[in-house]
Protein backbone atom coordinates (compact mmCIF):
# COMPACT_ATOMS: atom_id res chain seq x y z
CA UNK A 1 0.00 0.00 0.00
CA UNK A 2 1.48 3.17 -1.30
CA UNK A 3 1.97 5.16 2.17
CA UNK A 4 -0.43 8.34 3.29
CA UNK A 5 1.85 11.59 3.56
CA UNK A 6 1.64 14.99 4.80
CA UNK A 7 -1.27 16.60 7.52
CA UNK A 8 -3.26 13.32 6.81
CA UNK A 9 -0.28 10.98 8.09
CA UNK A 10 0.04 13.13 11.39
CA UNK A 11 -3.81 13.13 11.75
CA UNK A 12 -3.78 9.42 11.44
CA UNK A 13 -0.61 8.39 12.41
CA UNK A 14 -2.23 6.81 15.86
CA UNK A 15 -3.56 4.57 13.29
CA UNK A 16 -0.80 2.82 12.36
CA UNK A 17 -0.15 1.80 15.43
CA UNK A 18 -2.68 -0.09 16.32
CA UNK A 19 -3.32 -3.53 16.37
CA UNK A 20 -6.79 -3.73 13.99
CA UNK A 21 -4.34 -1.84 11.42
CA UNK A 22 -1.60 -4.08 11.66
CA UNK A 23 -4.68 -7.38 11.23
CA UNK A 24 -6.24 -4.67 7.98
CA UNK A 25 -2.54 -4.12 6.39
CA UNK A 26 -1.36 -8.14 6.62
CA UNK A 27 -4.95 -8.51 5.44
CA UNK A 28 -4.87 -6.26 2.02
CA UNK A 29 -1.07 -7.24 1.26
CA UNK A 30 -1.96 -10.96 1.36
CA UNK A 31 -4.78 -10.08 -0.70
CA UNK A 32 -3.19 -8.46 -3.73
CA UNK A 33 -0.64 -11.11 -3.02
CA UNK A 34 -3.20 -14.24 -3.92
CA UNK A 35 -6.27 -12.44 -5.70
CA UNK A 36 -6.89 -9.78 -8.43
CA UNK A 37 -7.55 -6.58 -5.46
CA UNK A 38 -9.30 -3.10 -6.76
CA UNK A 39 -8.14 -0.63 -6.92
CA UNK A 40 -4.57 -0.94 -7.69
CA UNK A 41 -2.46 -1.15 -4.72
CA UNK A 42 -0.54 2.63 -5.54
CA UNK A 43 -4.31 4.20 -5.66
CA UNK A 44 -5.87 3.17 -2.50
CA UNK A 45 -5.15 6.09 -0.64
CA UNK A 46 -5.35 8.88 -3.64
CA UNK A 47 -8.69 10.58 -1.94
CA UNK A 48 -5.62 11.15 0.30
CA UNK A 49 -3.07 12.16 -2.20
CA UNK A 50 -5.06 14.49 -4.09
CA UNK A 51 -7.21 16.38 -1.18
CA UNK A 52 -4.86 17.18 1.76
CA UNK A 53 -6.59 17.32 5.41
CA UNK A 54 -6.09 21.23 5.36
CA UNK A 55 -7.59 21.72 1.91
CA UNK A 56 -10.84 19.85 2.82
CA UNK A 57 -14.23 21.38 2.13
CA UNK A 58 -16.45 18.75 0.93
CA UNK A 59 -16.87 15.64 2.27
CA UNK A 60 -18.82 12.52 0.26
CA UNK A 61 -19.00 9.28 1.76
CA UNK A 62 -19.30 6.18 -0.52
CA UNK A 63 -19.40 2.67 0.61
CA UNK A 64 -17.02 -0.20 -1.55
CA UNK A 65 -14.83 0.68 -4.32
CA UNK A 66 -15.95 -0.53 -8.15
CA UNK A 67 -14.85 -4.15 -8.59
CA UNK A 68 -14.47 -4.48 -12.37
CA UNK A 69 -11.17 -4.02 -13.54
CA UNK A 70 -9.94 -0.50 -14.87
CA UNK A 71 -12.76 1.42 -12.74
CA UNK A 72 -11.98 2.09 -9.29
CA UNK A 73 -8.98 4.53 -8.47
CA UNK A 74 -9.52 5.63 -5.04
CA UNK A 75 -12.11 8.40 -5.07
CA UNK A 76 -15.82 7.57 -4.31
CA UNK A 77 -18.42 7.28 -7.28
CA UNK A 78 -14.88 8.07 -9.32
CA UNK A 79 -14.03 5.71 -12.19
CA UNK A 80 -11.24 5.85 -14.54
CA UNK A 81 -11.37 7.43 -18.17
CA UNK A 82 -12.65 5.30 -20.76
CA UNK A 83 -15.68 3.26 -18.40
CA UNK A 84 -18.77 3.60 -18.53
CA UNK A 85 -20.21 6.12 -15.96
CA UNK A 86 -21.81 3.75 -13.34
CA UNK A 87 -25.87 3.93 -12.35
CA UNK A 88 -25.25 5.65 -9.04
CA UNK A 89 -22.42 8.44 -10.76
CA UNK A 90 -25.76 9.03 -13.62
CA UNK A 91 -27.88 9.95 -10.90
CA UNK A 92 -25.44 12.00 -9.45
CA UNK A 93 -24.97 14.13 -12.92
CA UNK A 94 -28.97 13.82 -13.36
CA UNK A 95 -29.14 16.23 -10.04
CA UNK A 96 -26.35 18.22 -10.59
CA UNK A 97 -27.71 19.14 -13.86
CA UNK A 98 -31.57 20.30 -12.41
CA UNK A 99 -29.44 21.70 -9.30
CA UNK A 100 -27.03 23.84 -10.89
CA UNK A 101 -27.59 23.60 -15.05
CA UNK A 102 -24.48 21.19 -14.81
CA UNK A 103 -22.94 19.49 -18.38
CA UNK A 104 -23.35 16.10 -18.19
CA UNK A 105 -19.63 14.80 -19.13
CA UNK A 106 -18.94 11.38 -21.10
CA UNK A 107 -17.01 10.21 -18.32
CA UNK A 108 -16.98 9.86 -14.47
CA UNK A 109 -13.80 10.96 -13.44
CA UNK A 110 -13.83 12.93 -10.74
CA UNK A 111 -10.36 13.66 -9.96
CA UNK A 112 -11.41 17.50 -10.81
CA UNK A 113 -13.36 17.46 -7.50
CA UNK A 114 -10.91 16.05 -5.45
CA UNK A 115 -8.14 18.49 -6.05
CA UNK A 116 -10.90 21.66 -5.49
CA UNK A 117 -11.31 20.06 -1.84
CA UNK A 118 -13.85 17.26 -2.23
CA UNK A 119 -12.48 14.47 -0.13
CA UNK A 120 -14.28 11.36 -2.25
CA UNK A 121 -14.14 8.41 0.58
CA UNK A 122 -14.94 5.14 0.70
CA UNK A 123 -15.88 3.40 3.73
CA UNK A 124 -14.18 0.32 2.39
CA UNK A 125 -10.19 0.97 0.29
CA UNK A 126 -10.47 -2.28 -1.34
CA UNK A 127 -11.85 -5.15 -2.84
CA UNK A 128 -11.67 -8.51 -4.63
CA UNK A 129 -12.42 -8.38 -8.11
CA UNK A 130 -16.23 -9.04 -9.26
CA UNK A 131 -16.88 -9.40 -5.02
CA UNK A 132 -18.88 -6.67 -4.14
CA UNK A 133 -18.50 -6.09 -0.25
CA UNK A 134 -15.64 -8.71 0.07
CA UNK A 135 -13.03 -6.69 2.05
CA UNK A 136 -15.90 -5.00 4.33
CA UNK A 137 -15.36 -5.92 8.37
CA UNK A 138 -11.62 -6.23 7.68
CA UNK A 139 -10.81 -2.57 9.68
CA UNK A 140 -11.15 -0.53 6.72
CA UNK A 141 -14.45 1.06 8.50
CA UNK A 142 -12.45 1.52 11.70
CA UNK A 143 -9.56 3.44 9.81
CA UNK A 144 -12.11 5.68 7.50
CA UNK A 145 -14.06 6.52 10.92
CA UNK A 146 -10.55 7.92 12.34
CA UNK A 147 -10.72 10.13 8.70
CA UNK A 148 -14.27 11.31 9.46
CA UNK A 149 -13.34 12.45 13.09
CA UNK A 150 -10.22 14.26 11.35
CA UNK A 151 -12.22 16.13 9.60
CA UNK A 152 -14.94 16.56 12.27
CA UNK A 153 -11.93 18.17 14.06
CA UNK A 154 -11.22 20.71 11.43
CA UNK A 155 -11.85 24.06 12.98
CA UNK A 156 -13.89 25.65 9.77
CA UNK A 157 -16.72 25.41 7.55
CA UNK A 158 -16.89 22.21 5.84
CA UNK A 159 -19.89 20.24 4.01
CA UNK A 160 -20.53 16.83 4.73
CA UNK A 161 -22.83 14.79 2.28
CA UNK A 162 -24.30 11.34 3.67
CA UNK A 163 -26.27 9.67 1.08
CA UNK A 164 -28.04 6.19 1.71
CA UNK A 165 -28.10 4.80 5.12
CA UNK A 166 -24.54 3.04 6.03
CA UNK A 167 -23.84 6.93 5.14
CA UNK A 168 -26.13 8.27 7.52
CA UNK A 169 -25.18 6.39 10.48
CA UNK A 170 -22.36 8.38 10.81
CA UNK A 171 -23.96 11.76 11.21
CA UNK A 172 -23.54 11.24 15.49
CA UNK A 173 -19.77 11.12 14.87
CA UNK A 174 -20.12 14.71 12.99
CA UNK A 175 -20.28 17.01 16.09
CA UNK A 176 -18.59 20.44 14.62
CA UNK A 177 -21.37 23.41 14.47
CA UNK A 178 -19.29 24.97 12.08
CA UNK A 179 -20.06 21.81 9.93
CA UNK A 180 -22.70 21.88 7.37
CA UNK A 181 -24.25 18.06 7.61
CA UNK A 182 -26.75 17.44 4.07
CA UNK A 183 -28.17 13.78 3.81
CA UNK A 184 -30.31 11.80 1.25
CA UNK A 185 -31.27 8.73 0.00
CA UNK A 186 -28.65 6.64 -2.06
CA UNK A 187 -28.07 7.72 -5.58
CA UNK A 188 -28.58 3.99 -6.45
CA UNK A 189 -31.07 3.32 -8.92
CA UNK A 190 -32.98 1.39 -6.44
CA UNK A 191 -33.39 4.44 -3.76
CA UNK A 192 -32.81 7.84 -5.97
CA UNK A 193 -36.27 8.43 -6.25
CA UNK A 194 -36.67 8.46 -3.14
CA UNK A 195 -35.19 11.93 -2.31
CA UNK A 196 -32.14 11.88 -3.99
CA UNK A 197 -33.37 13.47 -6.70
CA UNK A 198 -34.23 16.82 -6.06
CA UNK A 199 -31.89 17.22 -2.94
CA UNK A 200 -30.25 20.30 -4.13
CA UNK A 201 -27.35 19.14 -2.32
CA UNK A 202 -24.82 20.69 -5.04
CA UNK A 203 -26.28 24.54 -4.74
CA UNK A 204 -26.98 24.15 -1.06
CA UNK A 205 -22.99 23.28 -0.38
CA UNK A 206 -21.67 25.98 -2.48
CA UNK A 207 -24.17 28.16 -0.51
CA UNK A 208 -22.82 27.62 2.60
CA UNK A 209 -18.94 28.21 1.35
CA UNK A 210 -19.86 30.92 0.29
CA UNK A 211 -21.55 32.24 2.98
CA UNK A 212 -18.90 31.56 5.17
CA UNK A 213 -16.07 32.91 2.73
CA UNK A 214 -15.07 30.02 1.28
CA UNK A 215 -14.42 29.31 -2.53
CA UNK A 216 -17.51 27.77 -3.84
CA UNK A 217 -16.79 24.13 -5.79
CA UNK A 218 -17.17 24.32 -9.32
CA UNK A 219 -18.84 21.01 -10.38
CA UNK A 220 -18.34 20.96 -14.08
CA UNK A 221 -16.24 18.83 -15.53
CA UNK A 222 -14.64 18.57 -18.74
CA UNK A 223 -16.66 17.09 -21.55
CA UNK A 224 -14.20 14.62 -22.64
CA UNK A 225 -11.18 13.00 -20.26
Amino acid sequence: MAGITGDWEEALKPQFKMSYYKELYDFVLNEYRTKTIYPPAEDIFNAFHFTPLHEVKVLILGQDPYHNEHQAHGLCFSVLPGNDIPPSLVNIYKELHDDIGFDIPNHGYLKKWADQGVLLLNAVLTVRAHQANSHQGKGWEQFTDAVIEAVNKEDRPIVIMLWGSPARKKKSMLTNPKHLVLEAPHPSPLSAYRGFFGCKHFSKCNEFLEANGVEPIDWSLPKDN
